[in-house]
């Protein structure tokens, strides 16, 4: 079953223009841009046949094609990275029979949680698309919890039902929870790892379904799915001891530096 990685990248984003072209220093001091961070994350994935950047914009094209990334060009008028992604899949040929969308601002997206991923939609022939969720210990829920605080966008959580379909996704923390959970505890709140595996004719279509109110008021690609009555695959995935953060606010950058560090990442 072939599969290609997307990772849509764009410049201008409304919440941190420039984003994917910002440096980042790894555990020896090495810098490198959150994209190609991302890229070589998605190079890491075993079972994958190509990996492409899908951008609109010519510096982004440039620093991908210098540090060896195949780049696909797509419209400016896409409206998320799953739209993009479905460009990039039409440009190419098609022909993919799974394509994953790894989002360029996730750079410590370890490799079993995409390998995960797409085992788990290869298990649900009935899946159209999957998405992985990571269980919240205390320090990461509390991190929600202080970026809401602070008026921030931070992590997005989901609720599943007993078959792991999605029931919702949200910027808030959901389940709302009154308990304080120290640093090391499980809690009830699933963090949504921004990455998607979907069948390509689902892909294809998604474009062309309406926008409803619930994507346009939490600014969440997958909800267009939910609100066009498609099912989403919730796939849980194990955190094996690596810390997990997506780049969503300059203040990520120093958060994220400490983890790859933390971690001895390069």
């Amino acid at each position: 079953m072939s599969v290609l990685i997307a990772i849509p990248a764009r410049y201008a984003s409304s919440r941190y223009p420039g984003k994917p072209l910002v440096e980042l220093r790894g555990a020896t001091g090495a810098s490198l841009s959150l994209i190609e961070r991302s890229w070589r994350a998605a190079c890491e994935v075993g079972g994958v046949d190509r990996v492409v950047v899908a951008t609109d914009d010519e510096r982004i094209r440039a620093a991908c094609e210098a540090f060896g990334a195949e780049v696909v060009m797509t419209s400016p008028d896409c409206a998320n990275g799953t739209e993009r992604c479905a460009e990039a899949h039409e440009k190419l040929g098609g022909g993919f029979e799974i394509v994953v969308n790894l989002q360029g601002d996730a750079p410590l997206t370890p490799h079993w949680f995409i390998e995960d991923l797409i085992a788990g939609l290869r298990g649900a022939p009935q899946a159209e698309i999957a998405t992985p969720v990571l269980r919240c210990d205390g320090e990461t829920l509390n991190g929600f919890l202080n970026d809401r605080k602070a008026g921030r966008v931070g992590g997005t959580t989901a609720v599943f039902d007993a078959m792991n379909q999605a029931m919702y996704f949200s910027k808030e923390v959901i389940p709302f929870t009154s308990r304080t959970y120290g640093d090391a505890e499980e809690t009830p709140v699933f963090h949504h790892v921004g990455v998607y595996a979907y069948r390509p004719d689902a892909l294809a279509s998604y474009p062309s379904w309406p926008t409803g109110p619930l994507e346009q008021l939490e600014g969440l690609e997958q909800l267009r799915f939910m609100e066009n009555g498609r099912a989403v695959l919730c796939v849980e995935v194990e955190a094996r001891g690596r810390q997990f953060w997506e780049l969503n606010n300059p203040q990520d950058v120093s958060k994220i530096e400490t983890m790859m560090s933390q971690m001895g990442l390069v």
